[in-house]
């Protein structure tokens, strides 16, 4: 018999889960609205902005299937623990990188720690709290990690008026050190490893994260080098062999990370489907929202951080409702509807302009958006829990998780090279009958590296200055307009999927309302009871 751990024992350890899966979340929405200053540091363009968010979601949706096993073969506490203290080394990494260069590389490290500690953090909750006291726990777990993704936006805006970016990832060093004093001190060591624990799945793993990386690198480098440059078709060519081969191996692996006999139940496969079109449309809200609202809006990276707030506000008050309703009802119709009303939220960003006016032009978006979010994130997540066998719940829970990541990676990759293929024709069109001088031409070339931003017409004649201006800041809005509505399509093709592909199950084996949050805090609520 276990030896029953006592309240501050279990409420210390519930302290240090949520701080371990906060600074994950809190790190991932205080990137974002850093990202204009980041390049007016460091340089790099539209492409430098995109990996510096991408080279942390690869590693990161890469990895985080087999997070599981390793907390299985090594211990969850231990792995916890080096998840947490890399996350933190990693950050400190990030805050004193001397080029753009490095701070990618670094992000990437941030995104191998994450994988280890966000599933490591909910099998420490597993482990810790008995399955009575275990939903709460679970629930208090996932809600302030949605509130870390709220103070993200928030905090970071206002370290960067009083402060540079690299205070973003100072930040987390002292958070991640009084986390992993709590794990050493206070979390208490599980049992032995389990008989026929999984094993760990590395060439699974290789093979997805380079399959991932050839075209996500092929994506955000085209614009720069074309189509037909070997730089760009020998990555894409070889990610999708590397992607085949991904497959093969997880078809014969004894312990796939993606076991594929899970897509053979519809409610599984349709949901998965669903959850990539609908996350990487939210990415693609967020990355260009952000960017657009900054570089030409002329917010203030607090302020954008604000803009966003009422998607938050609205999930936080309307998700449950709508999760209630779908175990009522069933999730078809929540499936299929909220999409499209999404979509149509997507689709009123049309109406945004160069001097753009959040109340008229921003807000009526943002909050259509929010609703259809709502309508669609807990019925989602429950269909796809309940798609799979209990004793799968975990693993089906994972794969949700990973395939959300991917979607954000694939989504912003593959948009932002139709943004800036976009931009640099729009803006050739604004400026095919203006007269431009060498310095002229050189500001052109060098404004086609940062879509959705004014370029820097220092020295300029004043009539080629103003010309410049004028068409990237069309430019940028063709694009921006481009952006949304290629984001509108794809959440959209998600809502039908959902009416097509969704049936309702008779008796529901996990309730929609217990999954409020869905992947955008990491796991649903019910995910590892099944586990054990």
């Amino acid at each position: 018999m276990p030896t029953p751990i006592d309240a501050r024992t279990k409420r210390l350890t519930l302290i240090a889960c949520i701080m371990g899966s906060g600074i994950v979340l809190l790190d991932g929405t205080v990137v974002n609205v850093a990202l204009p200053t980041i390049q007016r540091a460091l340089g790099g363009g539209l492409a430098a902005q995109q990996w510096v968010v991408n080279g942390y979601l690869l590693t990161l949706s890469s990895l985080i299937l087999i997070g599981g096993s390793l907390g299985d073969l090594f211990g969850e506490r231990r792995v916890f623990a080096l998840g947490v203290s890399g996350f933190g080394a990693a950050s400190l990494a990030c805050a004193l990188s001397p080029t753009i260069g490095v701070l990618v590389a670094m992000r990437a490290l941030q995104g191998v720690a994450g994988a280890l500690l966000v599933p490591s953090s909910l099998a420490v909750i597993v482990n810790t709290f008995p399955k009575d006291e275990r939903g709460a726990a679970i629930g208090s777990w996932t809600a302030w990690g949605a509130i870390a993704g709220v103070l993200g936006p928030l905090a970071g805006g206002e370290l960067l008026a009083i402060g540079s970016w690299r205070w973003l990832f100072v930040i987390n060093i002292p958070l991640a050190a009084a986390c992993v004093a709590l794990i050493l001190f206070v979390v208490p060591r599980a049992e032995p490893r389990r008989a026929g624990a999984r094993k760990i799945d590395v060439p699974g793993a290789l093979l997805c994260a380079a399959g991932l990386a050839g075209p996500v690198f092929a994506l955000i480098e085209q614009p720069r080098l074309g189509w037909s440059s070997p730089e760009v078709v020998v990555p894409l060519v070889a990610g999708v062999f590397l992607l085949g081969a991904f497959l093969w191996q997880e078809a014969r692996a004894p312990d796939p990370m993606l076991p594929l006999g899970l897509f053979k139940r519809r409610n599984f496969s349709a949901g998965n489907i669903e959850t990539f079109s609908m996350y990487a449309g939210l990415a693609v809200l967020f990355f260009f929202l952000i960017l657009f609202l900054q570089q030409i809006g002329g917010y203030t990276p607090l302020q954008s951080g604000m803009a966003t707030l009422p998607v938050t506000v609205i999930m936080f008050v309307l998700s449950r409702r709508f999760g209630a309703l779908a175990d009522r009802f069933g999730p078809r119709f929540f499936m299929g509807a909220g999409p499209l009303v999404a979509a149509c939220g997507l689709l009123l960003f049309q109406r945004i302009g160069t001097e753009v006016d959040y109340v008229s032009e921003v807000l009526p978006g943002l909050l259509v958006f929010a609703l259809g979010l709502s309508m669609t994130v807990a019925p989602l997540t429950a269909a796809v829990l309940a798609g799979a066998d209990t004793t799968q719940a975990g693993i089906a829970s994972g794969v949700n998780n990973a395939i959300a990541r991917v979607a954000g990676l694939l989504g912003t990759a593959a948009v932002g090279a139709a943004v800036a293929g976009s931009f640099g024709s729009s803006l050739d069109e604004h400026l095919s009958g203006v007269r431009l001088g060498p310095a002229a031409r050189a500001a052109v070339a060098e404004a086609k590296r940062l879509p959705l931003g004014r370029p820097d017409v220092h020295g300029l004649l004043s009539a080629q200055a103003s010309a410049l201006t004028k068409a990237a800041e069309q430019a940028s809005l063709h694009s921006f307009h481009l952006g949304m509505a290629i984001a509108g399509l794809l959440v959209a093709a998600g809502g039908v999927v959902g009416v097509v592909g969704i049936r309702n199950p008779k008796a529901p084996n996990v309730h929609a309302v217990d999954c409020p949050g869905g992947q955008l805090v990491g796991s649903p609520e019910l995910v590892s009871a099944a586990r054990v």
